[in-house]
């Protein structure tokens, strides 16, 4: 097995682990991973990357897919893949296992509630790094503002959010705003 390979298993494998709250917690880490301490790909990269694996369909966790097949083609998108999603699979079929064996018990509840927070902060460091990355200025921040205060308070279709999006930062580079396209 290459190297290349081993590295690939050896950065998911553990975040496979810790995807407390799904697999957008698990970004920030992976960004710093991949970008900083591996230096896989730039910024720009994995902010594409993540772009399509959000637009696609099935798991969003396919961003590690997209990684493998880039560091190191099929092998790697194999390999990333099968190390974000096994040992998951398997520490999920203990879980359930103890859950439904103790459901209801005080422990459980506390634990719980105590994970919560644990997968709120992760999911916020994950948006906080894509954030980072925008490079569209205060533009883009206002627009992804906008949209997930609209996420939250409507029913508004995601896509319609996208479009709308992309009319106001064609409309902006039209308009001469710097930064924009």
């Amino acid at each position: 097995m290459s190297r290349t390979l081993i590295a690939l298993f050896s950065v998911f494998a553990p975040l496979s682990i810790v995807t407390v709250g799904g697999g957008q917690g698990i970004i920030a880490e992976v960004q710093r991973q991949v970008v900083d301490v591996h230096h896989w790909m730039t910024h720009a990269q994995f902010l594409s990357d993540f772009a399509i694996a959000r637009l696609a369909p099935g798991p969003g966790s396919l961003l590690a897919t997209l990684i493998g097949w880039q560091v190191g083609g099929l092998s790697g998108a194999i390999v990333a893949t099968l190390a974000l999603f096994g040992p998951t699979a398997f520490l999920m079929y203990a879980v359930v296992h103890v859950w439904n064996r103790h459901e209801g018990a005080r422990w459980l509840n506390a634990l719980q509630a105590g994970l919560r927070p644990v997968a709120a902060g992760l999911i916020l460091a994950a948006v906080y790094v894509l954030m980072e990355q925008l490079e569209g200025g205060w533009i883009a921040w206002l627009t992804a503002a906008i949209a997930t205060v609209l996420v939250m308070k409507t029913r508004i279709n995601a896509l319609v959010l996208i479009a709308g999006g992309a009319v106001v930062f064609v409309l902006g580079h039209f308009a001469g705003l710097p930064g924009l396209l």
